[in-house]
């Protein structure tokens, strides 16, 4: 148990290492799924939603890297400072992406109600490898689905890097 740690150092290690462990759980069983919606499939949402990652790219943050799964999607983002000095928080980014993409998503397949889970999974990058490491794992994402063999196969991933 994480309490019973003295050490600072290593209890902040090992509580980052169990957040890791409990997302790739999760994400494993996203990828699994066999039910639920999958309107992410659909190649008009699809479009939507990446369209929708661009159009922030450079006024709220900057775009490393995104894929959007059938179910689910990852971003890699780095907020922006506001005109007046402050970060945009990733609350008010995700808030927005939301919120548009949900409406118009509801819009374009003729319904109502919820689109997104109502939380989202966010991690602060804490330095280089990390980064390189999270980049890697949101390319891979697809393959390590079983949906593509390679990551550049998948029709719905960017990465502003080569």
């Amino acid at each position: 148990m994480l309490a019973k740690i003295s050490d600072p150092t290593e209890r902040r290690q090992r509580a980052c290492e169990e957040q890791h462990r409990l997302f790739g759980k999760w994400d494993k069983a996203l990828d699994a799924s066999q039910s639920g919606p999958f309107w992410l499939r659909e190649q008009s949402i699809a479009a939507l939603i990446a369209e929708s990652l661009h159009y922030r790219n450079g006024k709220v943050y900057d775009l490393d890297a995104f894929c959007i799964m059938p179910n689910h999607i990852h971003l890699v983002c780095k907020p922006l400072p506001k005109t007046d000095g402050p970060y945009h928080a990733i609350s008010a980014i995700m808030h927005s992406l939301k919120s548009y993409t949900a409406n118009e998503a509801n819009r374009l397949l003729s319904r109502d109600g919820a689109f997104w889970q109502h939380e989202s999974y966010d991690h602060a990058v804490r330095d280089d490898a990390e980064w390189r490491r999270i980049i890697n794992y949101v390319l891979n994402n697809p393959v390590t689905a079983g949906l593509v063999s390679n990551h550049e196969d998948w029709k719905w991933s960017y990465c502003k890097y080569p």
